[in-house]
């Protein structure tokens, strides 16, 4: 046993299964560093469909200067937000969805979390998806038909490893991202380089400027919604273990950089390489059509590359679903909420892969409704954070009139309020291939940031609803007024 793994407390070790559901980790369990938040979030993003994202940004008629700000931007910017919420964990050492009861209350905070589970199971279904169509590549090479059999075959053996890593939990999903990190980083960038001979350099440089709300606004707001927005409603779940005394900047900083440096590498791959393959975003299979463009010799790296990428990804979204569905408050330990979110998985999967055939319409559609409801949470719960002064670990596990958090009949009216008008907000301006929200016009009919105007919304009110009850409700609320709270202090 090496001198790590015997730091670490029995309850989160790699290689055996997570004791802890949801409830708060006591400071005698803490354990890690902010420095593992890079390994982290640099597997869940080295995923081949970045490489898909930067395909979208030439469709949109973005030149080669435009895409590197959209890029930027987008993955830097929106994991900033990740990063902030992240910080709650180590305040108090539960869940994401769990910490979010404190200012929901017990029961309103089921709406933000059913969104939130919702949008997990989704994003680990499409990962997967992403995966099993590598594998059957990779299959392909080895003489074996695209079959549905096959197909079915791939799906499964993808979504098994995704639901092993799930299972064992916390100590063993840092571990597995970052050896990830090392191999399928170096693979990832061995495969870019290839990528890259295929560039048509004198066409990228020599592209005009794109429209800036059809094309700029638009695409960023796909990446945006793409990247850390969904990724928003997982952060504290992989804080929670930190010392209290961790370095609230420090979490911030190594969440950005661990994301940003692979998405912005893959995101203007994808733009490099649509001067060559410019069906890339139509492409009903856009793993084999990247492959398409390596030497015969470098297929099989790729797709264990792609493979690997993603179930690196899917393995923190089933993890923070399954907490999700805790956090709902489903009475099971917490493994098999995995397994529950693992079936789900495969059903999603399957439907799509063997009956709809149809990937991009609704990835798109996905991104953009979903993200309405999680970037109003995300403002609510942002504004809790600059009034809270700690978390009642009592409170976030007792639902009932016990808890400190139980408000009016568990219900934190505030907190609901603000969040259903954001979303509202988001929606009447959200444009998609499912729903077109009625005052969509003008800019917002081509660039769908209405969820941002959501977010500033439910921030605003939430802001003003708090400051209209009076400094001692505002002090109650983030837990200034209470003494001996046991969830630790609100301070970075």
């Amino acid at each position: 046993m090496s001198v790590q793994q015997q730091l670490q407390p029995e309850a989160d070790r790699p290689w055996a299964i997570e004791l802890h559901g949801i409830e708060p980790i006591g400071d005698g369990e803490r354990h890690g560093a902010p420095t593992e938040l890079f390994w982290v979030w640099f597997a869940a993003n080295i995923g081949i469909l970045g490489i898909v994202y930067g395909g979208i940004l030439t469709a949109a008629g973005l030149n080669l200067w435009q895409s590197l700000l959209v890029a930027v931007v987008g993955s830097a910017g929106s994991f900033v937000l990740v990063g902030v919420l992240s910080v709650a964990g180590k305040w108090g050492g539960a869940p994401m969805l769990t910490l979010s009861r404190a200012p929901f209350g017990t029961r309103g905070n089921l709406g933000p979390t059913l969104i939130s589970w919702v949008s997990l199971v989704g994003w680990e279904t499409i990962t997967v998806i992403t995966a099993a169509y590598a594998l059957l590549g990779l299959l392909g090479l080895l003489g074996l038909p695209a079959t549905p059999v096959w197909t079915l075959v791939s799906l499964v053996g993808v979504a098994l490893l995704v639901v092993l890593f799930g299972l064992l939990g916390h100590a063993t999903l840092v571990w597995i991202q970052q050896a990830a990190t090392w191999i399928f980083g170096l693979l990832t960038l061995v495969v870019v380089l290839f990528l890259l001979t295929k560039t048509d350099w004198a066409k990228v440089l020599a592209a005009p400027p794109g429209p800036w709300d059809s094309g700029v606004l638009a695409t960023l707001s796909i990446v945006i919604a793409g990247t850390g927005i969904g990724w928003a409603n997982a952060g504290a779940d992989y804080t929670r273990y930190l010392p209290r005394a961790s370095s609230g900047r420090a979490i911030v900083g190594w969440t950005v950089l661990g994301a940003t440096l692979p998405l912005v590498v893959l995101i203007m791959t994808g733009v490099f390489l649509s001067s060559r393959l410019p069906n890339l975003t139509s492409a009903t299979n856009p793993i084999t059509a990247i492959g398409q463009e390596l030497p015969p010799w470098m297929a099989a790296p790729y797709l264990l590359t792609a493979v690997g990428g993603l179930i690196a990804s899917a393995d923190l979204s089933i993890y923070s679903s399954g907490l999700n569905l805790l956090a709902l408050g489903v009475r099971l330990e917490r493994y098999k909420t995995v397994l529950i979110d693992g079936v789900l998985m495969v059903a999603g999967a399957a439907y799509v892969m063997l009956v709809a055939q149809d990937f991009f319409g609704p990835f798109e559609s996905f991104l953009q409704l979903l993200s309405d409801g999680l970037t109003a949470w995300a403002a609510v719960f942002v504004v809790d954070m600059l009034l809270r002064r700690g978390y009642d670990a009592r409170g976030l596990i007792e639902t009932g009139p016990g808890s400190r958090y139980y408000y009016r009949a568990g219900v934190n009216w505030r907190a609901l309020i603000a969040w259903l008008l954001g979303i509202v907000m988001g929606l009447l301006f959200t444009v998609s291939p499912w729903f077109t929200g009625p005052l969509a016009r003008g800019i917002f009919a081509s660039s769908s940031l209405g969820y941002l105007l959501g977010f500033v919304v439910s921030a605003l009110v939430y802001w003003l609803l708090i400051l209209a009850g009076g400094r001692r409700e505002v002090l109650e609320a983030a837990g200034g007024l209470a003494s001996g709270v046991p969830g630790g202090e609100g301070s970075a």
